[in-house]
């Protein structure tokens, strides 16, 4: 068996050659280009939660530092701002358009694929790195990811940034290319925080096993790495709690107004066993077969694509759904925009094979058998005789460094309660890699051996294998799609059992590597076809139906409506408050900052469940005449302040306000210069005990460190919040957002507060 030589005098004379143009790399990039950034201009608000953070982040260098979600500098977003930072830089220079804020996504996105090709070509060949950098620009969710100005696209580039100075540091042993490496991990910790962590065992162990050194040597660098990784990922989050709370805005997501506290608690622990609700109940715990075929469901109540409609059934309460392992792909409009199953957020039953289950299948999964096959036979193919069995080749250790980030991402989803089935981006460069290896070296592997060798069925086990599965997902909408992708399958590998050392052999194995390619292909166009831009990105034949609701980014969790009525009502009696109007959570409030600019106070955070402001401090804006209105959509919220609006403030006339024409649109990007109110807040007591009051306060009296921050409320029924200022009802069987989001002015009340203290 011919071994590929590797040395690092081999690699680094590859990186002095002169530029060779690939033209087929080249192909691939403006592939990647047209997939990602087509009919960009049409993403609308895209994720309006962080829209309208973008928007505030222009308006002064505070809410840039940040994140702010609102002009005022109440409350950030539920992330670290790195990722935003890109976005509001482009808005800065091109101004705030859909296609600006989508922009740096896009570019992240094209730079991971190129980024795929440069770590597999020069250690497995130029065909290895083509298929790898392939495979990762038509993986579904990975389109639909870099579509958004959601921060996963800009995660998975610093993360294969940092693989690729890793690498550097290993070819040239300089420790500057290795400090760099593990300081990048540090810096996408502060785009995604513990996300960005999945990858560092994989990158310790690759350092230990392929760095040319003497043990000494290797603890010592990897020293400096780990001081470089500490330093990048904690200076931003210590400086924020640092600061006093007096002089920044709230951390939203946080129980207790800390950066950290929001690292390792909302976006740590809590991704893994499960959200403890603003209901009370913790969010993905005991989810099972049983109930997730209950929550199954095509949102929106789309038309269903050629072929669907077999595949679904009545549910108890009425409800068309989806059968229990029918495959996703839905667009889910009006829920949580990913369809098909598996709870609140779609992500199917807890188990190993989760990943393969229609609600993330779909998304992710269409080369995972082959990845995993592949590794198994590169692995074999690799393996240099002349040593010892468990002495690694060099190309054998760049394999453990591809299964070290999916086997412990693979594990993470497959047992965490609380996730977006869009975070599942974080298995497609490893499972792209070992892709693009296994197709080379299972290749090479058939053609050394014979029928009485093992090895010599792993090419025809992969392909059959993986295009069972992807015959299994294709079949609920294009049921000749999968008899298509079988029938080639089947013909190719009898062909290759036939005659497996002749020219037919080769013809059919890039036939059925081809074919393979086809259904992943074909759902990755979708959110390019549909123009879907979408807060919760997903990617399948739904977003091409007929009945989606709107252009791309006009729908999905989070882009509620703006009620021009309201709008027009509260711009006017405005005068000179701070705030245009208070409201529970940030999905009502988006809207309104990205069309006006102007400071939109979302009381509670996302949801309405963090305990950014007291009571007291509430009454003490009002009194001053800083909040005028408060606005309420029907969403939980802090119960004290908004029993003391219904029992003191005086409800506005629903005529005044309410659009009974139901001719409200998306929060668009509005003309309007006015900008929040730049006042700096008063002096703050410390406590021992509590937070203390954000940035966006008059006030700066101490918080009580209470409630659970929450993005999973229960919906709410049609009836119940058409009853303004009633109480909310629930229906414990449902999990999904409520749709309408409280109508924006249609089915919510308007509070005068001005009338309180007069």
């Amino acid at each position: 068996m011919e071994i590929n030589n590797y040395s690092s005098r081999n690699i680094q004379s590859q990186s002095r050659k002169k530029f060779r143009f690939d033209s087929i790399l080249t192909v691939i990039l403006l592939l990647a280009l047209f997939l990602y950034g087509w009919q960009i201009w049409k993403a609308g608000s895209a994720n309006a939660f962080y829209t309208a953070a973008i928007k505030s982040m222009t308006e002064s260098f505070s809410n840039f530092w940040y994140g702010s979600f609102d002009p005022a500098g109440y409350i950030t977003v539920d992330k670290p701002p790195v990722a935003l930072w890109f976005m509001a830089i482009s808005a800065k220079i091109f101004g705030l358009h859909g296609w600006s804020i989508v922009l740096p996504s896009v570019l992240f996105g094209v730079g991971s694929v190129y980024l795929m090709h440069r770590l597999v070509a020069p250690y497995f060949g130029k065909n290895a790195g083509r298929l790898a950098a392939l495979a990762m620009t038509i993986t579904p969710i990975v389109v639909a990811d870099s579509r958004t100005n959601n921060m996963d696209a800009t995660l998975v580039f610093f993360l294969l940034l940092a693989l690729w100075f890793l690498e550097k540091a290993i070819v040239q042993k300089k420790v500057w290319a290795l400090i760099v490496s593990f300081s990048l991990i540090g810096i996408a910790f502060n785009v995604k925080m513990l996300q960005a962590f999945m990858i560092l065992p994989a990158m310790y162990l690759f350092y230990w096993m392929a760095a040319n050194e003497n043990w000494k040597q290797k603890v010592k660098k990897l020293i400096f790495a780990t001081v470089g990784l500490a330093v990048f990922t904690l200076a931003y989050p210590v400086s924020v709690d640092l600061t006093p709370a007096s002089q920044r805005p709230y951390v939203g997501g946080s129980e207790t107004n800390s950066e950290l506290e929001l690292a390792f608690g909302y976006n740590g622990t809590e991704r893994l066993l499960g959200q403890t609700t603003g209901t009370g109940g913790t969010f993905g715990a005991g989810m099972t077969s049983k109930s997730q075929s209950k929550s199954m469901g095509m949102p929106g109540g789309g038309k269903m694509p050629t072929g669907a409609k077999n595949a679904m059934k009545k549910g108890k309460n009425g409800k068309t759904t989806m059968p229990t392992g029918a495959p996703g792909g839905q667009k889910g409009r009006q829920n949580m925009g990913a369809g098909g199953g598996g709870g609140a957020f779609n992500i199917g039953t807890i188990g190993p094979f989760r990943l393969f289950q229609s609600s993330l299948g779909p998304q992710i999964s269409w080369l995972l058998p082959f990845a995993i096959i592949g590794l198994i036979g590169s692995l074999a193919y690799y393996h240099d005789r002349k040593k010892r069995w468990y002495s690694l080749s060099h190309e054998q250790k760049q394999l453990v460094l591809w299964a070290g980030w999916l086997v412990p991402v693979y594990g993470f989803f497959s047992v965490a309660s609380f996730f977006h089935p869009y975070y599942t981006i974080m298995l497609a460069p490893p499972i792209a890699a070992l892709f693009g290896i296994g197709v080379v070296s299972l290749a090479r592997l058939f053609k050394d051996n014979t029928r009485t060798n093992w090895k010599f069925y792993l090419f025809p086990s992969a392909i059959l294998t993986t295009a069972a599965l992807q015959a299994w997902y294709v079949y609920s909408y294009y049921p000749w799609l999968t008899w298509l992708i079988l029938g080639i399958v089947i013909v190719a590998s009898l062909l290759l059992f036939i005659f497996p050392k002749n020219n037919a052999s080769k013809i059919s194995m890039v036939v059925a590597t081809i074919t393979i390619l086809i259904a992943p292909g074909w759902w990755s166009l979708t959110p390019t076809l549909s123009a879907e831009s979408a807060m919760i990105p997903t990617a399948g034949p739904s977003l091409l139906s007929t009945s989606s609701s709107g252009p791309g980014g006009g729908g999905g969790m989070g882009n509620s409506k703006v009620n021009t009525k309201l709008l027009n009502y509260l711009e006017k009696h405005q005068g000179n408050a701070k705030y245009l109007f208070a409201t529970s959570d940030s999905t009502t409030a988006a809207p309104y900052i990205i069309k006006t600019g102007k400071a939109v106070m979302a009381m509670g955070g996302f949801n309405g469940t963090d305990p950014a402001i007291t009571l007291s401090q509430f009454k003490k804006l009002v009194k001053n005449g800083d909040l005028k209105y408060f606005y309420y959509s029907g969403r939980s919220g802090n119960t004290k302040i908004i029993n003391w609006i219904k029992k003191h403030a005086t409800k506005v006339k629903s005529s005044l306000y309410q659009d009974s024409s139901s001719k409200q649109q998306f929060g668009g990007f509005g003309t309007s210069t006015s900008k929040g109110s730049t006042n700096k807040p008063e002096s703050s007591k410390k406590s021992a005990t509590t937070p203390n009051a954000p940035k966006g306060m008059r006030n700066g009296k101490n918080m009580p460190g209470k409630g659970v921050p929450s993005k999973i409320k229960q919906s709410t029924s049609a009836k119940s919040t058409a009853k303004a200022g009633n109480k909310q009802s629930t229906k414990k069987s449902q999990t999904a957002m409520p749709t309408g989001m409280g109508g924006m002015g249609s089915s919510g009340t308007l509070y005068d507060l001005s009338t309180i203290y007069k």
